[in-house]
Protein backbone atom coordinates (compact mmCIF):
# COMPACT_ATOMS: atom_id res chain seq x y z
CA UNK A 1 0.00 0.00 0.00
CA UNK A 2 1.45 3.32 -1.03
CA UNK A 3 0.51 6.79 0.12
CA UNK A 4 0.70 9.69 -2.29
CA UNK A 5 0.56 13.37 -1.35
CA UNK A 6 -0.64 15.78 -3.99
CA UNK A 7 -0.72 19.54 -3.53
CA UNK A 8 -3.82 21.08 -5.05
CA UNK A 9 -3.34 24.80 -5.66
CA UNK A 10 -6.43 26.97 -5.38
CA UNK A 11 -7.02 30.68 -5.45
CA UNK A 12 -9.06 32.54 -2.87
CA UNK A 13 -11.19 34.79 -5.08
CA UNK A 14 -11.59 37.45 -2.37
CA UNK A 15 -7.88 38.01 -1.82
CA UNK A 16 -6.25 36.49 -4.91
CA UNK A 17 -4.03 34.54 -2.54
CA UNK A 18 -2.80 31.12 -3.56
CA UNK A 19 -3.86 28.49 -1.06
CA UNK A 20 -2.15 25.13 -1.21
CA UNK A 21 -3.84 22.12 0.35
CA UNK A 22 -2.57 18.58 0.61
CA UNK A 23 -4.71 15.57 -0.20
CA UNK A 24 -3.70 12.06 0.80
CA UNK A 25 -4.42 9.18 -1.57
CA UNK A 26 -3.93 5.55 -0.61
CA UNK A 27 -3.05 3.40 -3.59
CA UNK A 28 -3.95 -0.27 -3.25
CA UNK A 29 -3.30 -3.00 -5.77
CA UNK A 30 -5.96 -5.46 -6.87
CA UNK A 31 -4.41 -8.16 -4.71
CA UNK A 32 -4.89 -6.01 -1.59
CA UNK A 33 -8.49 -5.19 -2.53
CA UNK A 34 -9.35 -8.85 -3.11
CA UNK A 35 -7.52 -10.01 0.00
CA UNK A 36 -9.67 -11.36 2.82
CA UNK A 37 -9.82 -9.56 6.16
CA UNK A 38 -10.78 -10.87 9.57
CA UNK A 39 -13.31 -8.76 11.47
CA UNK A 40 -12.50 -8.63 15.19
CA UNK A 41 -14.93 -7.35 17.83
CA UNK A 42 -13.52 -5.56 20.87
CA UNK A 43 -15.12 -5.90 24.30
CA UNK A 44 -16.20 -2.86 26.27
CA UNK A 45 -17.88 -2.48 29.65
CA UNK A 46 -20.84 -0.45 28.37
CA UNK A 47 -22.48 -2.11 25.35
CA UNK A 48 -25.18 -4.57 26.49
CA UNK A 49 -24.66 -8.20 25.51
CA UNK A 50 -28.05 -8.41 23.77
CA UNK A 51 -27.16 -5.40 21.61
CA UNK A 52 -23.88 -7.06 20.60
CA UNK A 53 -25.71 -10.28 19.69
CA UNK A 54 -28.26 -8.30 17.64
CA UNK A 55 -25.47 -6.55 15.69
CA UNK A 56 -23.75 -9.86 15.01
CA UNK A 57 -27.03 -11.43 13.84
CA UNK A 58 -28.29 -8.59 11.68
CA UNK A 59 -25.16 -6.95 10.27
CA UNK A 60 -22.69 -9.84 10.17
CA UNK A 61 -25.36 -12.50 9.50
CA UNK A 62 -24.11 -14.94 12.13
CA UNK A 63 -26.35 -17.71 13.44
CA UNK A 64 -27.84 -17.09 16.89
CA UNK A 65 -25.52 -19.72 18.38
CA UNK A 66 -22.40 -18.28 16.73
CA UNK A 67 -23.38 -14.70 17.65
CA UNK A 68 -23.66 -15.67 21.30
CA UNK A 69 -20.33 -17.55 21.18
CA UNK A 70 -18.58 -14.51 19.68
CA UNK A 71 -20.14 -12.15 22.22
CA UNK A 72 -19.12 -14.39 25.15
CA UNK A 73 -15.57 -14.83 23.84
CA UNK A 74 -15.18 -11.05 23.45
CA UNK A 75 -16.60 -10.58 26.94
CA UNK A 76 -14.19 -13.04 28.56
CA UNK A 77 -11.07 -12.56 26.41
CA UNK A 78 -11.36 -8.91 25.41
CA UNK A 79 -11.82 -9.54 21.70
CA UNK A 80 -13.15 -12.21 19.34
CA UNK A 81 -13.04 -13.21 15.69
CA UNK A 82 -16.35 -12.48 13.94
CA UNK A 83 -16.03 -13.32 10.24
CA UNK A 84 -13.66 -13.15 7.25
CA UNK A 85 -14.70 -10.96 4.31
CA UNK A 86 -13.25 -9.09 1.32
CA UNK A 87 -11.89 -5.67 2.35
CA UNK A 88 -14.73 -3.47 1.10
CA UNK A 89 -17.45 -5.69 2.52
CA UNK A 90 -15.64 -5.93 5.85
CA UNK A 91 -15.23 -2.13 5.99
CA UNK A 92 -18.89 -1.57 5.09
CA UNK A 93 -20.19 -3.95 7.74
CA UNK A 94 -17.89 -2.58 10.43
CA UNK A 95 -18.95 0.97 9.55
CA UNK A 96 -22.63 -0.01 9.69
CA UNK A 97 -22.22 -1.84 13.01
CA UNK A 98 -20.30 1.01 14.64
CA UNK A 99 -22.77 3.59 13.28
CA UNK A 100 -25.70 1.71 14.83
CA UNK A 101 -23.81 1.47 18.10
CA UNK A 102 -23.05 5.21 18.11
CA UNK A 103 -26.71 6.00 17.40
CA UNK A 104 -27.59 3.92 20.46
CA UNK A 105 -24.77 5.68 22.37
CA UNK A 106 -22.65 2.54 22.81
CA UNK A 107 -18.88 2.36 22.25
CA UNK A 108 -18.98 -1.02 20.45
CA UNK A 109 -15.97 -1.30 18.14
CA UNK A 110 -14.38 -3.62 15.63
CA UNK A 111 -11.12 -3.71 13.72
CA UNK A 112 -9.80 -5.54 10.66
CA UNK A 113 -6.71 -7.65 10.28
CA UNK A 114 -5.46 -9.26 7.06
CA UNK A 115 -6.13 -12.98 6.74
CA UNK A 116 -3.07 -15.20 6.80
Amino acid sequence: MASTHTAIPTTDSDTDTDISTTTDFVVMGDDELERQYRVIIVNDDVTPMDFVVMVLLVIFELTPERAEEVMLEAHTKGRAYVVTLPLHEAQDRVYTAQSHAREAEYPLSFYLEPEG
